[in-house]
């Protein structure tokens, strides 16, 4: 038998070269996608702002609004690459905390400017953050998920976690403040803010800490990709792309959303609605991305990817957003407002209550989807009609 050893190492040498050529096509074929409209839409947004042309033209605000929303989608999406590189449940915090800096920033550059009139603004904002997050994402995705597989299932300590500790954060920036007596009127005095803001700050340290290290099998589940793979999948080139382009949309989101507050609520106000729709507008807006990726994970049978997002989201949005507030509102001097009234309370404690008991069995079906979207219903609803 005749052995032909060059032969066979030409052959080994032009197989190497067309996978390194196959493997530089692949990369290529990435960073011309990652170069499309999430990185192309925040400079032409920054170029929209900057260049003065939207203050008084209602065309261009519009154009401005759709550009907000395309942002925002660039900022998580940007967010999931660089999670990419830690894999879960890394990534579903660094879309959550993502999230929350951009709602931090519109509340903290509106109230810091807008005195009394805005002494609200941020409990509105969370509070219907949080509803639309329990009522209208978890809902969506348990409807939709039992519509397509009948029953999913997640991990019930994942959940409870999570919900133990979105219900003491509640209770502590949300309703506490309607019934303390050494301030009138729903105000937390200096140092009630300082036990606060520790008291959020520790909670939600111990629940990060719970979701990655101590608890993470909890929240993880076997239809999630290694993140090895993850890894080996994103470039540093294409990290440091994401990182530049996550710094600017969220800057663009923020300048926008400032700009667009007082046409929004110039309408609503034009149209006999209550100012508190602007925080379930700029809220919904924020959550937009998040939702889309979450139900889109419950589509696909990951059911405990979308509670990990959903859930993660409702505490980073009070956990962090309520302290890092309550801060500003002591350096800057701005009023602040933290209690909700009777009606408000109530609605909360049934969506949290509706939640806890569709997720406490690990198993979920349509009938506690539909439940909690007539939650969301009765919420904005009553919101229009108190």
């Amino acid at each position: 038998m005749t052995r032909h050893p060059a032969g066979l190492s030409c052959i080994v040498t032009v197989g190497k070269a067309l996978a390194k050529n196959i493997n530089q096509k692949n990369r290529m074929k990435k960073i011309k996608k990652l170069y499309q409209w999430t990185t192309s839409i925040p400079l032409l947004a920054c170029i929209l702002y900057f260049s003065g042309l939207s203050d008084n033209n209602l065309a261009l605000q519009g154009i401005a609004g759709v550009l907000l929303i395309f942002c925002v989608m660039s900022a998580v999406h940007h967010s999931e690459i660089i999670a990419h590189r830690v894999g879960e449940p890394y990534g579903t915090i660094i879309l959550a905390v993502s999230i929350t800096i951009i709602e931090v920033a519109i509340i903290i550059s509106l109230m810091v400017n807008g005195g009394e009139e805005y002494a609200s603004f941020a409990r509105d904002t969370v509070y219907a953050a949080v509803m639309l997050i329990l009522n209208g994402i978890v809902g969506l995705c348990l409807f939709i998920g039992g519509r397509k597989f009948h029953t999913q299932t997640f991990s019930p300590h994942s959940v409870k976690i999570a919900l133990v500790s979105l219900v003491s954060i509640v209770a502590f920036t949300m309703i506490l403040p309607t019934f303390t007596k050494s301030q009138a009127g729903p105000y937390y005095t200096e140092s009630q803010l300082l036990f606060e803001f520790f008291a959020c700050i520790a909670i939600y340290t111990a629940f990060i800490a719970a979701q990655t290290v101590r608890h993470r099998e909890y929240f993880t589940s076997d239809d999630n990709p290694a993140p090895e793979s993850k890894e080996q999948a994103v470039s540093n080139r294409s990290l440091f792309i994401s990182l530049v382009f996550l710094i600017i949309s969220l800057m663009i989101v923020v300048l926008l959303a400032k700009m667009l507050s007082k046409p929004i609520e110039e309408v609503i106000v034009s149209q006999g609605l209550p100012k508190s729709l602007v925080g379930i507008i700029i809220a919904a807006i924020i959550l937009l991305p998040e939702g889309i990726a979450a139900v889109s994970a419950a589509r696909n049978n990951r059911l405990q990817t979308s509670l990990n997002l959903s859930l993660g989201s409702a505490l980073a949005s009070i956990g962090l957003t309520i302290p890092a507030v309550s801060i500003a509102s002591y350096i800057y001097d701005f009023p602040l407002i933290l209690g909700l009234d009777i009606l408000s309370i109530i609605l909360l404690v049934i969506s949290i209550f509706t939640v806890m008991l569709s997720l406490i069995g690990g198993r979920s079906n349509a009938v506690y989807g539909v439940v909690l979207l007539v939650n969301l219903v009765a919420y904005v609803f009553l919101t229009i009609n108190p």
